[in-house]
């Protein structure tokens, strides 16, 4: 049986998008209306089956405060993926996604999977088309969706979509690792084994 693989994602975005609301419909189906200011970073695991290949999900919620960003950037660090989240109701969260982008682009691995979240989609007083996320995304070759962490709508598609680019990127890399372990021995017209030199 295949063992699992490990997957570290970090949900990042301006304080009071809903990144904690997020995850914690994710992983338990909830919404807390009045969720306590993230200090620091929170952290949750989830196991998802993705084309028969078993999934292990760590989580990691970091404060959107200015004041733990030197904190939570630390945990940039060997992350596969990124939901960066702005509140369709508050334009200047969608404005600041340029200096997350930034952020980890400086802090996070080059080849790091970006989902552009915009959450809240539920509210009526909206301040940020969806047609301006997905051409920020397209704009920088990420991923986008919108969905509510209220009512849940396309919470788990978010998580879902950056966990299988994640899986196809990992299965691309096994499949180079494979051939570039793989020794080839030259042969003459002959068939006898040659040194190539």
């Amino acid at each position: 049986m295949p063992k699992s693989k490990l997957f570290k994602i970090i949900i990042i975005g301006d304080v009071a998008v809903g990144k904690s609301c997020l995850l914690l419909q994710f992983l338990e189906q909830v919404f807390v209306q009045d969720h306590d200011v993230t200090l620091g970073v929170e952290f949750g695991t989830k196991q998802l089956k993705l084309d028969g290949q078993q999934i292990k999900l760590h989580v990691w919620d970091t404060a959107g405060l200015e004041t733990f960003r030197s904190i939570t950037r630390s945990y940039y660090r060997g992350a596969l993926g990124a939901l960066l989240v702005y509140d369709i109701s508050r334009r200047s969260t969608f404005t600041s996604l340029h200096e997350w982008v930034k952020d980890l682009e400086r802090y996070g691995s080059q080849d790091m999977i970006i989902a552009i979240v915009g959450n809240k989609s539920d509210l009526p007083d909206r301040e940020v088309e969806t047609e301006e996320g997905e051409r920020f995304a397209r704009d920088n070759g990420f991923l986008f969706l919108e969905c509510s962490a209220k009512t849940g709508e396309n919470v788990d598609d978010a998580f879902i979509t950056l966990s299988k680019a994640i899986l196809e990127r990992s299965n691309e890399n096994d499949s180079e690792s494979e051939e570039h372990d793989s020794v080839i021995e030259p042969t003459s017209d002959t068939g006898k084994k040659s040194c190539p030199c």
